[in-house]
């Protein structure tokens, strides 16, 4: 790759990152692949564990730009319909329906719930087999305040999930470390059978990142979508 803008070339923190491109195996792979961007990796570790996408489902994909969740599931559960989500957009993916917005949104929402056709009256059970989310703020280095904002989005999706999916779905999630994440683990297992706090291989070592993987939602819902 060649850096164009010799200011940006010129960085210390702009060549490591280009280095460190170069030398993983996962952007060679996903190269390869076909994929978008090496995270679909991290989605399909994570499925070849738990082996909870099936073909037929639905599934809704949060935070999806560049889209290379949403394109693993229609290359491996073409029968799968896919409704994805991000601030950015993205190039189309073929049986994916995208919505470009703030997913914290009541705009969002709205579109969500007349996409999948989530019951409005209190009723106990979504329409949705699984929610991905890959939602990460925009981190400013400091360790406890980017915590504190992937938190809020992760509590967004966890109540999202709540209300959208069938029972016995599926939640994963990104999260980073830190001590407010047991409280909503807590919270999560409440909610579902087992739960699962995990780092797949094709997370790099040096990230704060892990995944929650919430399997069998129990398909109780506490309070009416708005």
């Amino acid at each position: 790759m060649k850096i164009l803008n010799k200011k940006i070339a010129s960085k210390k923190s702009s060549a490591a990152w280009i280095q460190r491109q170069a030398a993983d195996p996962y952007v060679a792979r996903a190269h390869r692949d076909g994929y978008r961007a090496r995270a679909a990796y991290k989605l399909i570790e994570i499925n070849e564990k738990y082996k909870f996408l099936k073909n037929g489902q639905v599934v809704v994909d949060l935070g999806a730009a560049p889209g290379s969740w949403s394109q693993y599931v229609m290359r491996a559960f073409p029968r799968s319909r896919v409704f994805a989500m991000d601030l950015l957009e993205i190039v189309p993916i073929p049986g994916v329906e995208f919505y470009q917005g703030d997913f914290t949104t009541d705009d969002a929402l709205d579109w969500l719930v007349q996409k999948l056709n989530l019951p409005t009256d209190g009723a106990t059970h979504g329409t949705v087999d699984v929610v991905l989310s890959d939602m990460a703020p925009n981190t400013v280095g400091h360790k406890k305040t980017d915590h504190i904002r992937q938190m809020v989005l992760l509590e967004y999706a966890f109540d999202f999930a709540c209300r959208a999916l069938k029972p016995g779905g599926v939640f994963v999630a990104k999260s980073f470390t830190g001590g407010t994440t047991n409280e909503l683990l807590k919270q999560i297992r409440e909610k579902f059978e087992s739960v699962h706090h995990i780092k797949p291989p094709a997370s790099r070592k040096d990230s704060v990142e892990m995944f929650i993987v919430a399997l069998g939602f129990k398909g109780e819902m506490d309070e009416k979508i708005k």
